[in-house]
């Protein structure tokens, strides 16, 4: 693997079924890029982002993460291994505050274990302070550190978004996978998005974006991977992909032009 290269997938198959949802897929992300994953519906995105963070056992094919092999890995041994992922429906918890969500994600990386937590020592209890101190911060990083108090079902959605990546952060990911972190928003708070992606990818972190927002995808992302019906049909610069042939028809038939150009 290249010193410059983050992850690899080779030859990556998932079946459900009589439902070929990914077939053969094959890609690499290097590190400190955003890396764009876009397709038509069914396409196999969400697919492949649950083969990759552990939900789902690939059929075939191999991931390797920073050096390492990383398939047949459950979701929390990824998280460990510094995969961070969000969902496409929003997966807090909504009786919990804002900050208890943040620092739910931030237990991945303590080392107090259970008797720790049960007997609360001197250690453990300045672990637990450095938690907290930390998970603010990371509110104040998306944004939201002002409702860190209430309770998440109380956020407007957008805040919920910007919580959950957040609670991501939290894991100190070496590559964050946000499916579909737009979605829901109008476009003021769509360009707020795009601003956290640059602000994280500057900070280091490597991101993969499944989205729908063409816009957004073009005009943050590095590199584009295109499935259609779970293959690769087309993978490069924005610029290239929304010229591709086969990426115009998968969207639109290939009758008209694709404009995808970036806001």
């Amino acid at each position: 693997m290249s010193h410059l290269t983050l992850l690899i997938a080779e030859d990556v198959s998932k079946r459900f079924g009589g439902v070929q949802a990914l077939a053969d897929v094959s890609f690499t992300i290097n590190h400190g890029e955003i890396y764009g994953l876009i397709g038509p519906n069914g396409a196999g995105k969400t697919s492949l982002f649950n083969v990759l963070t552990g939900i789902y056992a690939p059929d075939g094919g191999t991931f390797n993460f920073d050096g390492e092999p990383l398939e047949r890995v459950k979701p929390n041994e990824v998280a460990e291994r510094g995969i961070a992922r969000t969902f496409q429906n929003i997966r807090l918890f909504q009786n919990l505050s804002a900050l208890e969500n943040v620092m739910i994600g931030r237990h991945v990386r303590t080392r107090a274990g259970v008797f720790g937590a049960i007997l609360r020592d001197k250690g453990t209890l300045a672990e637990e302070a450095a938690i907290e101190k930390r998970s603010y911060e990371l509110l104040e990083y998306v944004g939201v550190a002002k409702r860190a108090n209430d309770l998440a079902k109380h956020l407007a959605y957008g805040d919920q978004r910007r919580l959950e990546i957040a609670r991501a952060l939290a894991t100190e990911p070496k590559l964050l996978a946000l499916d579909e972190p737009a979605a829901g928003m109008n476009a003021t708070e769509t360009q707020a998005l795009k601003r956290l992606l640059e602000d994280i990818r500057r900070d280091g972190i490597t991101i993969l974006l499944i989205e729908h927002d063409m816009k957004l995808v073009m005009s943050v992302c590095d590199r584009v991977l295109v499935l259609d019906y779970g293959k690769k049909i087309a993978e490069g610069t924005a610029a290239t992909v929304q010229n591709d042939p086969k990426v115009i028809a998968a969207y639109l038939g290939g009758e008209v032009t694709l404009n995808l150009k970036g806001a």
